[in-house]
């Protein structure tokens, strides 16, 4: 068999290959994302404090889905590398169950657990209705989000980015034409608020997640899937796969775990600061989001050269994801600091939103390159099955450093001392991130390769 492309394409050309279809999608991911937003903040301000309480519940699925993908990936990919077939395959159809029962707990998750979420984080009667609302939808109707992550996963263990490219484009596109149309009730559509959003959110992932099967069975030569194998559980590869995945479920969950932490910390000033904490989240992705997708396409190239024992190739492949991470974060930080009012009037802003978001953008923005170094830095963590290394940086960086730095800066009274607390973080964890990746990097590839 003719060996993959990640282990003999030319580096700088590989990594464009696998890494520009996956930060192509996940900007029209964080496009959809913002329009999203922009659509639910027409409805009023209320409508999109309710989307950003209900967000670090939602993450919490997206963080899930896509940790059990970094599992499934390193495995996957790892044993391509190692000329392993059968294992790669077992890789694969584990995936698709552990997306189902996935999809179940949250289910159980939705149905019970909404209520006293939304009720912690605000008192006011309309946004806990909004709330409660879009929560339901999209926790109970799950298996869209999951079995998409899945099956895009897969395509990008195999070099298929470029569907895995088509498969959330498709999702994302088909979330931003619904999105108006549920919203505000277009043609034969009745009005459903925010309630439509998260239909048209549950709706595109669905789709996507069909996409995605069908690509997988068609042009994904190297897997092969079996209703037997899916069905029956192989307790050994469930633990290899966690075994990575589960650091990077903590990891990504931690997020969450932050989000609601600072949407507390927020509410104690108003609820228009929990909406421009929502609108600067959304913002962000337009630059975080093309860099995960370089560290998604990095791992498996990572993973697969050191299947292949192939350290220049290694080498090469961080020097450059390195210089353009930060060159793309540079970017972001300029954008911010120049425009903050322009893109803050995206979310039909209140002249109160304006004043407090404003400086609440050139402040966080300025941690932005930093970010890249840590975010570059942690795919070897996850490439080399070392997720635990990304989970102990995430550890300090959203709650042992910044929750606690966010909190008392909000001791001062000042809403604007608070967004200090993103770079505070960002520095602490960037020293743990070069602490750690010497160490993985001497282990695993200067020790034995």
């Amino acid at each position: 068999m003719q060996e993959n492309k990640m282990g003999v394409m030319p580096v700088k050309k590989l990594i464009v290959n696998m890494s520009v279809p996956m930060m192509i999608s996940m900007l029209v991911q964080a496009l959809y994302n913002v329009v999203d937003s922009i659509f639910v903040a027409m409805l009023s301000e209320n409508a999109l404090t309710a989307v950003t309480i209900a967000f670090p519940l939602q993450n919490l699925m997206i963080s899930v889905g896509a940790g059990t993908g970094v599992g499934i990936n390193a495995m996957l990919s790892r044993a391509l590398g190692e000329k392993k077939f059968e294992k790669s395959d077992s890789a694969a159809n584990t995936g698709v169950l552990l997306a189902f029962f996935s999809a179940l707990a949250f289910l159980i998750i939705g149905l019970t657990c909404t209520v006293p979420f939304i009720n912690t984080q605000t008192n006011d009667p309309k946004i806990r209705q909004l709330g409660y609302t879009y929560l339901r939808i999209v926790t109970t109707i799950g298996i869209g989000v999951f079995m998409q992550i899945t099956f895009e996963r897969l395509l990008q263990s195999t070099g298929r980015t470029m569907l895995s490219m088509a498969s959330q484009i498709t999702g994302a596109v088909i979330n931003i034409i619904f999105d108006p149309v549920f919203i505000f009730g277009i043609g034969v559509f009745p009005k459903m608020g925010v309630a439509g959003a998260a239909y048209a959110t549950v709706m595109g992932q669905c789709i996507a997640a069909c996409l995605g099967l069908f690509l997988n069975l068609r042009f994904n030569s190297e897997l092969h899937f079996s209703l037997k194998k899916i069905i029956t559980p192989h307790a050994r590869v469930i633990g290899r796969i966690y075994a990575v995945g589960v650091p990077s479920i903590l990891m990504m969950a931690i997020g969450s775990v932050m989000t609601y932490c600072m949407n507390m910390i927020l509410k104690a000033f108003s609820s228009t600061a929990i909406a421009v904490f929502g609108a600067y989240f959304k913002l962000q992705s337009f630059f975080f989001m093309p860099v995960f997708g370089l560290n998604n396409g990095m791992i498996p190239v990572l993973a697969y050269n050191l299947g292949a024992k192939k350290k220049d190739r290694i080498n090469g492949a961080l020097r450059f994801a390195l210089k353009l991470a930060v060159a793309i974060m540079l970017c972001g930080t300029l954008v911010f600091e120049l425009f903050p009012r322009q893109l803050l009037s995206l979310f039909s802003p209140s002249a109160e939103m304006i004043r407090m978001g404003v400086p609440a953008l050139r402040t966080i923005a300025i941690h932005f390159p930093i970010a890249a170094c840590g975010i570059v830095m942690g795919s070897i963590f996850q490439a080399f099955s070392r997720s635990i290394y990304s989970l102990f940086v995430s550890l300090g960086r959203q709650l042992v450093i910044l929750v606690p730095a966010a909190w008392l800066l909000a001791q001062t009274g000042n809403v604007n001392n608070v967004w200090w607390c993103f770079l505070i973080a960002e520095c602490v964890s960037f020293i743990l991130s070069l602490t750690f990746f010497k160490k993985v990097y001497r282990e695993e590839v200067t020790d034995r390769l």
